[in-house]
C-alpha cells in the first residue's frame, strides 16, 4: 500500500433478512452463520491486503459484529458513530419487496422503477443519508491523516455516501449496493482536494463457490438427506 490517506469502505456481513430480501433499514438484525463467515473471511481479506491503522463502525449489530473480526486480527478498537448507520425505510422496514409493491403499487414503483424518493412511507430522504455517512466518513479520515481507515456501514447508506463524496451525488445509479462483506478503495487526490475510487464490490469472492451460501463443503461431507 503507497503512503497517503486510504479508506475503505466495508458493507456488513449477510443477515436473514438478506437471505429473505426483507427490507432492513433501522431493524437492528445481527449476522446468520453465513455472514459471520462472510465477515471473518473478508476480515482476513482486508488485514492481508492493507495495513489497517483505525476501524470506525455503524453501531448497529450487524456493523459491528463484522467490524470485530477485522479489530480481532489488528488489535485495534472499533469506533462506533451512529451516522454511518443505515437508512430508515419506515413503514417499509420487515417486508419483501413483493409484500411493498402490493401494498404500495404507486410509491413502489416511484421508487424501485423510477428512483424517486417514496412518498408518504416515513422513510429517510437519500440525501440525509449521504450527507451524514459523508460527514462522518471525511471527519474520521481527516483525523486520521495518514494511513487506512476502513468504515464499516451498510448497502444504502454506503451507496448514497459514495456517490456524494465522489461528486456524482446521493442518487448516482452507476453505484449498485455492493455484496455483503465486500468493500470499496478510495484515496485522496495529489492535490488532497477530492476524493477518489480505485476500487468498487471488492472480496474475496474466490473463497469458495458460491459467496451467498458460504464455504464450500470439506472434502468428505456428507449432506444431510433430510
Amino acid at each position: 500500500m503507497t503512503n497517503g490517506l486510504h479508506v475503505v469502505a466495508w458493507r456488513h456481513g449477510r443477515t436473514s433478512y438478506n437471505v429473505q430480501a426483507r427490507m432492513q433499514g433501522k431493524a437492528d438484525i445481527e449476522l446468520d452463520e453465513v455472514g459471520h463467515w462472510q465477515a471473518r473471511t473478508a476480515a482476513a481479506a482486508l488485514a492481508a491486503r492493507h495495513e489497517v491503522s483505525a476501524i470506525v463502525s455503524s453501531d448497529m449489530l450487524r456493523a459491528r459484529q463484522t467490524a470485530e473480526y477485522l479489530a480481532q486480527m489488528t488489535n485495534l478498537p472499533v469506533t462506533t458513530d451512529p451516522r454511518l448507520q443505515e437508512r430508515s425505510f419506515g413503514l417499509w422496514e420487515g417486508l419483501t419487496r413483493s409484500e411493498i409493491e402490493a401494498r404500495w403499487p404507486e410509491e413502489f414503483r416511484q421508487w424501485w422503477h423510477l428512483g424517486d424518493q417514496p412518498e408518504g412511507v416515513e422513510a429517510e430522504p437519500r440525501a440525509q443519508v449521504a450527507r451524514r455517512y459523508a460527514e462522518a466518513l471525511t471527519e474520521h479520515a481527516t483525523a486520521l491523516g495518514q494511513g487506512t481507515l476502513v468504515v464499516v456501514s451498510h448497502g444504502t447508506a454506503t451507496g448514497a455516501g459514495l456517490g456524494l463524496l465522489l461528486g456524482a451525488g446521493a442518487d448516482w445509479p452507476a453505484l449498485i449496493s455492493m455484496r455483503n462483506a465486500h468493500w470499496a478503495h478510495l484515496l485522496r487526490n495529489r492535490a488532497d482536494t477530492a476524493w477518489m475510487m480505485s476500487g468498487y464490490n471488492l472480496g474475496p469472492t474466490d473463497a469458495s463457490t458460491s459467496w451467498e451460501a458460504g464455504p464450500d463443503p470439506e472434502p468428505g461431507d456428507v449432506a444431510d438427506p433430510d
